[in-house]
């Protein structure tokens, strides 16, 4: 609240000069920003994946089941998950930028660390470490681009950010396919880890100086009333329950990808299962496109939208030919960037107060989607190979229709009411 001892005009001066002195597009500073968290976001998703396109080497030479070898990626998204609204919350004190330097810094360190691992119990617990450590960054890079950075900039800061996610995403898989296929998949992930350290590197020194941050007192009761206060409201709620079980399919659909090509009939090198991966890049067109496509056929409609491609893209999947697999990872990526993209967007449209909190809900439902989507996945797959898993991805998306359902029909009695 203002001092209202302040003049109006002074107060609106002051107000002015905090508004330009934020980063603009062409300027050093803002390019500086940016660098940095495209630096970040490439490290984080470079880490947090690391081991996806490696799981059936890492079976191999631990000997473990499917099953098993998922953990070392779906503890690490469990433990982001579990950890991303208190960490993140610590950057209401202590800072945007040093938090987020201490994570992605640390979760590069413990990525040299990862190689070493004697067996899979030492991997799961310095995966599920580096999960914890990498959650200080995706709530809290949000909230600097949104202190920092011009209003009218916002919109591509954060499409350059997601970005960075999205080269690390796929440059994971695509890299560590490559290089376990000549040297191991323990080499692989010490190439990742070394990668990863240079980004953390290179966004503590690009990285400007916040201006606008104004430290407050973490209030664990306000978080909690704040928390509660989502979570009862139903559209919130249908809207987390999305976001987990698109995440669902696309964590079991990617962890057990990597088993499906390497064994007969397709039988594909690691290295060509890697580039596979480049697939990931449909995800950067169709969020893209989700705004037009809700523009057309409303936010549901899109939803639905996803729900098919996604459906559509599974039953191609149990085709014996790599064309068909092809094409259906593509309608399977396709629908579930367009379905995440369609609901995280409405949760910040819909939460009228605690906005970062509310999309840290969405977050922590997103990845804990992941982490059950790719365990459940990898056991259907050990059991009833390639099928078993697709009942699974089918059985996600029809719950997602159901949900999707029920808020239209929610929707229209509100109308009817009204």
């Amino acid at each position: 609240m203002p001092d209202v001892d302040t003049p109006a005009s002074a107060r609106t001066t002051t107000t002015d000069a905090a508004a330009e002195s934020k980063l603009l597009p062409g300027s050093a500073a803002y390019r500086r920003a940016i660098l940095a968290l495209f630096a970040a976001g490439t490290a984080t998703f470079l880490l947090l994946y690391s081991t996806q396109g490696l799981l059936p080497a890492i079976s191999d030479d631990l000997r473990v089941s499917p099953a098993q070898a998922s953990l070392t990626v779906a503890m690490t998204t469990a433990g982001l998950a579990i950890a991303l609204i208190p960490v993140s919350t610590l950057s209401e004190k202590y800072g945007r930028t040093p938090v987020m330097a201490a994570a992605v810094v640390s979760a590069a360190v413990i990525g040299l660390a990862v190689p070493f691992s004697p067996d899979l119990t030492v991997l799961v617990v310095l995966r599920t470490l580096q999960g914890v450590a990498l959650a200080g960054l995706p709530a809290t890079a949000m909230a600097y681009l949104a202190e920092e950075v011009s209003k009218k900039a916002i919109a591509s800061a954060i499409g350059l950010y997601v970005a960075g996610n999205s080269l690390g995403g796929m440059a994971s898989r695509v890299i560590a396919g490559f290089v376990a296929q000549f040297a191991g998949w323990r080499v692989a992930l010490g190439v990742l880890g070394v990668l990863s350290l240079g980004c953390a590197v290179a966004f503590i020194l690009l990285a400007p100086k916040a201006r606008h941050f104004t430290p407050s007192p973490i209030s664990p009761r306000a978080l909690l009333r704040t928390l509660t206060g989502h979570l009862r409201n139903p559209l919130l709620v249908r809207l987390y329950l999305l976001g987990l079980l698109f995440m669902a399919v696309f964590g079991s659909v990617y962890t057990v990808l990597g088993y499906r090509l390497t064994a007969a009939p397709f039988n594909l090198p690691e290295g060509l299962v890697g580039s596979i991966f480049l697939v990931y890049l449909v995800g950067t067109a169709s969020s893209a496109a989700a705004g037009k496509l809700v523009a057309r056929l409303g936010r549901r409609g899109a939803l639905y939208f996803g729900i098919g491609a996604v459906a559509v893209g599974l039953l191609l999947s149990l085709a014996d030919s790599i064309a068909a697999v092809l094409a259906g990872l593509v309608l399977i990526t396709a629908g579930f960037f367009t379905g995440h993209s369609v609901a995280s967007g409405a949760v910040s449209h819909t939460a009228t107060s605690g906005r970062a909190q509310a999309s840290a809900l969405y977050l922590t439902a997103y990845y804990i989607g992941n982490s059950v989507g790719g365990t459940v996945g990898a056991a259907a797959y050990h059991d009833g190979g390639w099928p078993a898993a697709t009942v699974v991805g089918l059985a996600a998306m029809v719950a997602a229709a159901g949900v999707t359902l029920y808020g239209t029909r929610a929707a229209r009695r509100a109308t009817a009411v009204g």
